[in-house]
């Protein structure tokens, strides 16, 4: 497979240069995966765009950790999965919220299970979700924002783990012993 450069703030684009230092100020250090998106600016401010703005939506962290997890765990991400458990343990989220994603068992409250259940439908139908699956979501206490919301989270970890597949991103070392590989069959939606 071909190498992706892994910039820093020497060898970046200038474009990026700015961008990676708010990564830097924002993390304390470059996630990898920062480091390879910088390769584009465009890219890498385009995500960055998108992480605020989902982060800004009307999801809690554990909402939030549930919508980035189970896409991470659906598209098999080896970087996301660790990265977001590291970023759930930061949020305060739940170790067994964690633990139910990365193993794809019940989740402890049906609400966040009927969020699960959702964005793996949006994911897996492409947005194609019929009238009685956007019902169940509505009838777990989502609303219309909700499912545009759950959209935005589509867009932000479709694009990192797209890009962590192609490019192979190597675990950053707090993570690493978070390190995740799916162990058994898919969860149902």
């Amino acid at each position: 497979m071909t190498t992706f450069p892994s910039h820093d703030l020497e060898t970046a684009p200038e474009g990026s240069k700015p961008l990676l230092e708010k990564s830097q100020a924002a993390f304390g250090r470059l996630p990898g995966l920062h480091k390879v998106m910088a390769e584009s600016p465009q890219v890498l401010e385009g995500y960055q765009v998108l992480h605020k703005l989902f982060t800004e939506t009307a999801f809690d962290a554990e909402e939030m950790t549930v919508v980035w997890q189970t896409i991470n765990v659906e598209h098999e991400c080896h970087y996301c999965v660790p990265a977001h458990t590291g970023i759930a343990k930061m949020m305060k989220v739940s170790g067994d919220i964690s633990d139910a994603l990365r193993n794809e068992t019940p989740l402890p409250t049906d609400k966040l299970e009927a969020l699960r259940t959702f964005t793996l439908q949006m994911l897996r139908q492409r947005g194609n979700v019929t009238e009685e699956q956007m019902q169940a979501f509505f009838d777990a206490g989502y609303s219309h924002r909700a499912v545009l919301d759950v959209v935005l989270g589509l867009a932000q970890k479709t694009m990192s783990n797209y890009i962590n597949h192609v490019a192979e991103t190597p675990l950053d070392a707090p993570v690493q012993p978070l390190a995740w590989t799916r162990t058994g069959p898919p969860v149902a939606a």
